[in-house]
């Protein structure tokens, strides 16, 4: 199978670049680097610089290329910045993501496999949420992955298109050559191995929720174990499995939730030492427990997370932090 990765330069999408290639899956990564990094891209896939969002670019790549399916990794990602400039995450996620589809069904590339978001839930009514619950986003960026979710949906209905949309929220961990890096930071994991590295002090937010410790509670997922998802879920797009007659929605995830204080600890046991962090109020939205109800990966897809220990997630990205950043925190290889 040939694949197109959009985003493939990105933390998610270079990490599934490289087990599809592990597969034995041809790769041809899409990325136009304003955010992912060039060194991310394994030289065995080759690297179009581009945006998903150029409709003549596509057209040009797809004529070229000859892909079989299609795993769109890249979008808008910032809640905060979402809620900021609403106007560029429907350009970017949203009409971008059109602009994808139409060159893929110009080309006749039937198969697409998008990375979601279980942020499409919103504040769910109960939790564990399952793939049935409403999806009642909450910031621009949630309701622009709903939209295109959408759209593959009637795709699907319209015009056959056979696809698969992955809802998760927290990824974590790192492979030997590729972890997370981005700028802002705004995940929990690295934000706190960036606290062990230079003793600043990290912010938290709200120890007053109705959980065992007060703190947050969210489902993590290994970023190994999302590449893992996104093959089997490529592979379930062939026009002879059964899984996938139209669009199918699975959720990823352990199906179980780490507090933030829990997190805080564990990298603490990682490092070797205490990591400085100072509480402050609650962040508007936030819910107490966001756990995913993975049943449907595991039989429909086949799939359950083979990492799900918070030491294996924030181990290998400390791993990946001492080898490839140096000490301002910028990518060294």
């Amino acid at each position: 199978m040939r694949v197109l990765v959009t985003g493939g330069a990105g933390y998610v999408g270079s990490v599934s670049v490289e087990r599809l290639l592990d597969a034995g899956h041809e790769v041809v990564v899409l990325d136009d680097l304003t955010t992912g990094h060039r060194a991310s891209v394994p030289g065995a896939a080759s690297l179009e610089i581009a945006s998903y969002g150029d409709g003549a670019a596509m057209g040009r790549l797809f004529e070229r290329a000859r892909v079989d399916a299609i795993l769109h990794c890249a979008a808008r990602s910032l809640v905060g910045e979402s809620v900021r400039e609403p106007a560029r995450y429907y350009r970017d996620n949203v009409s971008g993501g059109i602009v994808l589809l139409e060159a893929a069904r110009q080309a006749g590339v039937g198969r697409l496999v998008f990375s979601s978001t279980a942020a499409v839930y919103g504040v769910p009514e109960r939790t564990p949420i399952p793939e049935t619950a409403p999806l009642a986003p909450i910031n621009p960026y949630g309701e622009t992955k709903r939209t295109f979710e959408g759209a593959l949906r009637f795709y699907a209905e319209a015009y056959g298109l056979r696809s698969v949309s992955l809802r998760y929220f927290n990824v974590a961990g790192a492979t030997e050559r590729n972890g997370e890096l981005h700028d802002p930071e705004t995940h929990l994991i690295p934000s706190v191995l960036r606290a062990a590295e230079t003793g600043a002090p990290i912010s938290l937010f709200g120890d007053d929720y109705p959980t065992l410790d007060g703190t947050c509670v969210r489902d993590y997922i290994h970023v190994a174990d999302l590449a893992d998802a996104h093959l089997t879920a490529l592979e379930a797009t062939a026009p002879d499995d059964a899984r996938t007659d139209a669009a199918l929605v699975c959720n990823l995830g352990i199906g179980a939730g780490f507090s933030v204080r829990e997190v805080v600890d564990a990298a603490a046991a990682v490092v070797g030492r205490p990591i400085p962090a100072t509480m402050g109020p609650r962040r508007v939205g936030d819910p107490p427990v966001l756990v995913a109800a993975v049943d449907r990966a595991r039989e429909v897809l086949g799939w359950t997370a083979q990492r799900p220990t918070l030491e294996e997630m924030i181990g290998s990205a400390w791993a990946w932090r001492r080898t490839h950043l140096d000490e301002s925190g910028a990518r060294i290889s």
